[in-house]
């Protein structure tokens, strides 16, 4: 059986659970399979090129739902998880087919979608998560922001922060599938020493630097939220706590910035902040409304290269919407 598996493209849980689910489906499911990756990324226009599922089986992991007959396999947590409401309505109908049930999963309220994966495994497959424990641990606090502080999210110790940022830095297609069999076929950091790994490390470390000098030169924060616009730098990608490192009492920020397929607005909340949740702007609705998604507290938008002027006018509405919700007020 040849499966291909689509997941969340730059995305430490994406990656991660593109590994766990090979590991879940070939020890529970087709032992004699072979398993080939595609990364997808969310971008303005079409997410998926049907083309692509030509697998005796096709999966999609952590990333939105696709209502093609092709995809046999399906694990989301995020809130935007369907594009339209046919797609919720193509979901609906899945869940009523015995045989379609089992293989299609949705639960927003789980931290990572690495975490949702093991938890549907171990119940309704009777998967081993011990060996995993280590990955899905590091999952939840990628993916839910959950570290202990803004140094250490930024400063990166923990070898799976210095995976997520090569993860989400990488322009080498082969990368990340040449990786993801690693995640769970040995600790972190044995993954993050193997040589073809390892030798990015530096160079990265150095850009992660430079990304800090230059969100500190242009956000601003005012009201509790920041704003800064770094399309002139275009960068394939930024650690996305840098404004919280920056700005300790903020409670929002937004980013505008441009890589080689899209112009993105970045919207995210301080995970440290010390304001009430229930005064909280939701941020998937917010990003919903332009055409993005994501999570109450972090979400984002795709525009295309050549539409960065309505991105940026997306960015100062959202700007101005957050700086007049201030949750502390």
């Amino acid at each position: 059986m040849r499966v291909r598996v689509f997941y969340h493209d730059k995305c430490f849980d994406g990656a991660c659970s593109a590994s766990l689910f090979t590991r879940f489906h070939r020890e529970c499911v087709a032992p004699e399979a072979s398993y080939e990756y595609r990364g997808l990324v969310h971008r303005a226009g079409a997410l998926f090129d049907e083309s692509e599922f030509t697998g005796d089986q096709n999966a999609i992991v952590d990333f939105k739902y696709s209502s093609s007959p092709k995809i046999t396999w399906w694990f989301d947590h995020h809130q935007s998880a369907f594009l339209t409401p046919q797609d919720h309505e193509s979901f609906k109908d899945c869940k009523q087919d015995p045989d379609c049930s089992r293989r299609k999963f949705f639960d927003p309220d789980y931290t990572s979608c690495t975490s949702f994966l093991a938890h549907i495994a171990a119940t309704e497959f009777g998967f081993d998560t011990t060996p995993v424990a280590e990955l899905i641990h590091w999952a939840d606090i990628v993916d839910g922001a959950l570290y202990e502080s803004p140094e250490s999210a930024v400063e990166m110790a923990a070898p799976a922060m210095k995976l997520t940022l090569i993860i989400e830095s990488t322009q080498d297609p082969a990368f990340i599938p040449r990786l993801i069999p690693l995640l769970t076929a040995m600790p972190l950091s044995e993954v993050l020493s193997q040589p073809f790994v390892a030798e990015l490390l530096p160079p990265l470390l150095e850009r992660h630097k430079e990304a800090l000098a230059l969100i500190q030169s242009r956000a601003e924060e005012r009201d509790g939220t920041i704003f800064f616009d770094i399309t002139d730098h275009p960068l394939e990608g930024f650690n996305k706590f840098i404004p919280y490192y920056l700005y300790p009492n903020a409670t929002y920020s937004i980013g505008l910035s441009k890589s080689s397929f899209r112009t993105k607005v970045a919207v995210g909340s301080n995970p440290w902040t010390k304001a009430d949740p229930a005064k909280m702007v939701n941020l998937a609705q917010v990003c919903e409304r332009y055409g993005g998604g994501g999570h109450a507290r972090v979400g984002a938008i795709s525009f295309s290269p050549d539409k960065a002027d309505q991105a940026r006018e997306a960015a100062a509405e959202i700007v101005a919407e957050l700086r007049a919700n201030k949750p502390f007020a």
